[in-house]
């Protein structure tokens, strides 16, 4: 686990070196530019581009149809704005084309949201209480790898969506040669931290069955 915490760490470290440097390489269109363009190229009207709080708080919020782009993306013309928003728009993509690992992550989250909110309880419970009642251990077990899943099922979603970006922005003339390198560089540091994020919790699910399982 501690391992799993310096790799984190190193990535993020990374993540955002990568995000400041691209940042200082200019582009042609804006953030919100760049998103509401890929979507008129892929024929879709009905999805918006809003600004949003903090940093790189950028996500896509499938319910209302809305692409939220952080402040430092929305108005900005940098190969890092223009990689975040083309990305964030590959999952409005997604949504619209119906992408199966998007329907799945989107149908379980009011799963993974009630698991998230009481697993943390449920296992401390259970480790407490292991000798007296050790199915308490075993439900929180289940409640964990629920979220463990919704880690594993966000990977293939978010690298597609990566993938659609690079894809488009190179397309779309946006980048070049000289800086599709560049988006797609920053956007596979951003996969790492969920790669990581999976990693560790995987490696967490089985501690706690191997610790119900050494109290059998």
């Amino acid at each position: 686990m501690i391992g799993v915490m310096v790799l984190s760490f190193i990535i993020q470290q990374v993540l955002q070196s990568r995000f400041r440097r691209y940042s200082a390489v200019p582009c042609s269109l804006s953030g919100r530019e760049v998103a509401e363009k890929m979507l008129r190229d892929n024929g879709i009207y009905d999805v918006s581009v809003c600004s949003v709080s903090g940093m790189l708080t950028d996500h896509y919020d499938p319910s209302r149809k809305v692409i939220n782009l952080s402040e430092g993306v929305f108005d900005e013309r940098s190969i890092a704005a223009a990689a975040v928003a083309a990305h964030e728009t590959g999952h409005a993509i997604q949504h619209a084309k119906g992408y199966a690992p998007l329907k799945f992550r989107t149908a379980i989250v009011p799963f993974v949201s009630f698991a998230n909110n009481t697993v943390q309880w449920v296992l401390l419970l259970g480790v407490l209480l292991m000798s007296i009642t050790p199915a308490l251990l075993y439900l929180g077990i289940a409640l964990f790898a629920m979220t463990t899943l919704f880690s594993f099922v966000t990977l293939p979603v978010e690298i597609n969506a990566s993938q659609r970006a690079v894809t488009w922005l190179e397309y779309s003339h946006i980048t070049n040669y000289e800086t599709t390198p560049m988006a797609k560089d920053a956007l596979k540091w951003a996969a790492y931290t969920y790669v990581i994020a999976a990693i560790g919790s995987l490696a967490t699910l089985l501690y706690y069955i191997g610790l119900a399982n050494r109290d059998r």
